[in-house]
């Protein structure tokens, strides 16, 4: 029962920040017991690591959908089409994953 920081951002994620106050079932100094509580939480308007990285991904997927449309109308592109497709396909892999963690972190406190 030692408390830290904690640091959480309006979407919910949140994250440990900086050990504060050792508890008193732990009695060497500098070890903490193992259970973390909030000493205080500050929060962030910004949004956090994973959203921004998010936007930004979702982003250049919007900027290929335009590229993409602009191929398709001046024609013999093909080949870049379809690689610009797999591209997307990849990028959206890595927005799932993204917000499976995000979900994951907003779960877990």
């Amino acid at each position: 029962m030692c408390y830290f920081e904690q640091t959480r951002w309006n979407c919910g994620y949140w994250k440990w920040g900086n050990f504060r106050q050792q508890c008193h079932k732990e009695y060497r100094t500098g070890e903490t017991c193992g259970l973390k509580l909030v000493f205080q939480t500050s929060l962030l308007a910004a949004p956090c690591k994973l959203c921004d990285q998010r936007f930004k991904k979702e982003r250049r997927i919007h900027k290929m959908a335009m590229d993409i449309e602009r191929w398709q109308r001046e024609g013999n592109r093909r080949a870049t089409i379809e690689k610009t497709y797999q591209d997307i396909e990849e990028i959206q892999a890595q927005i799932d994953d993204l917000y499976r963690q995000h979900e994951q972190r907003q779960k877990t406190l």
